[in-house]
């Protein structure tokens, strides 16, 4: 099985300018995806001290500015957009990007910026209901030539969506690790599931899930497609790594157990090993998680080397 090589871009911390030198350099690596985040504060949380920019317009930027990648967001939040006027805003960029792009959807987590912006942020139970609305909704727009949807939190009226994307079947893709409802959405509904830095053990067993559920759905497990995203903490030197390991500690308080065993954490020469993992474990496709600043040196080995000797294991 071929593997997928990508980044996941956090856009903050950089000026425009940058963030389009980056990804056309990521393209010109041979990555084979590139995509960013859906949130208005900076992530981890910062209380919206850190330059971000918004997700679906920084899209339309690289969906020109590349020619060859497959672009998405893992994933938008849909509390945050309509998801009639999202799945528009998804057609666009697969007419921008020469049908190219993937459509992530998630239930969101960082309730500071929801606050911080006046958007609601209901409980969990209630923003799974909404991810599984939108995402019904969303594939009859993107499907159909009229949508009629009537839920208890959404509502499409006869509703067409033309031009129709660029392809046949634009892909949706669930983000999210809860094995009692996320998984199984994404067994009924999804194309592709992403987890974000978990380790390969855990990936290993959401995976399993994954797949008891589309037992339980009746659903083909090969039909979605198994995705994971790694925190990329890599530097050159034993006081480098030294030095990561407590800003993911600082960074992410409770969290930082579970990101750091899902970050590639170490000397470049060991991250292909580290990734081999994750492909033993069933992910089709590993995707580093960049936010600015890292280290350059690091970045240039993982992407003249790391990623040649990914794709020959």
């Amino acid at each position: 099985m071929s593997i997928s090589l990508g980044a996941h871009v956090g856009q903050q911390n950089m000026t425009m300018e940058e963030m389009r030198r980056l990804w056309q350099r990521l393209e010109s690596a041979g990555l084979d995806w590139i995509s960013i985040w859906d949130h208005l504060y900076e992530a981890p949380p910062q209380g919206g001290t850190v330059p971000h920019y918004e997700a679906l317009t920084t899209l339309g930027a690289m969906a020109v500015d590349t020619s060859r990648v497959t672009l998405g967001c893992l994933v938008f939040y849909v509390g945050y957009r309509n998801p009639g006027l999202l799945a528009k805003a998804a057609t666009t960029l697969d007419h921008l990007s020469g049908g190219r792009f993937v459509l992530g959807l998630g239930a969101g987590w960082h309730e500071p910026e929801a606050a911080a912006y006046g958007y609601d942020f209901p409980s969990i139970g209630t923003r799974l209901d909404m991810l599984e609305e939108a995402i019904v909704l969303t594939r009859g727009l993107l499907t159909q030539e009229r949508t009629s949807f009537e839920g208890e939190h959404y509502k499409l009226d006869d509703c067409s969506n033309l031009p129709a994307p660029v392809q046949e079947r634009l892909p949706i893709y669930i983000g999210g690790l809860g094995e009692k409802r996320t998984l199984r959405i994404a067994a009924r509904h999804a194309d592709g599931w992403n987890a974000a830095y978990v380790c390969p053990e855990k990936f290993a067993r959401l995976n399993k899930v994954l797949d008891d559920w589309c037992d339980v759905e009746d659903r083909d497990p090969s039909l979605i497609a198994r995705t994971v995203n790694l925190s990329f903490s890599l530097q050159t030197d034993a006081s480098g790594i030294a030095a990561e390991e407590e800003a993911i500690r600082k960074q992410w308080g409770p969290a930082a157990d579970r990101i750091r065993k899902g970050s590639l954490v170490g000397r470049p020469d060991e991250a292909a090993a580290q990734i081999g993992a994750y492909i033993e474990a069933g992910a089709e496709a590993v995707n580093v998680a960049l936010r600015a600043p890292w280290n350059e040196e690091a970045l240039t080995a993982y992407l003249e080397d790391v990623v040649p000797a990914v794709r020959a294991l």
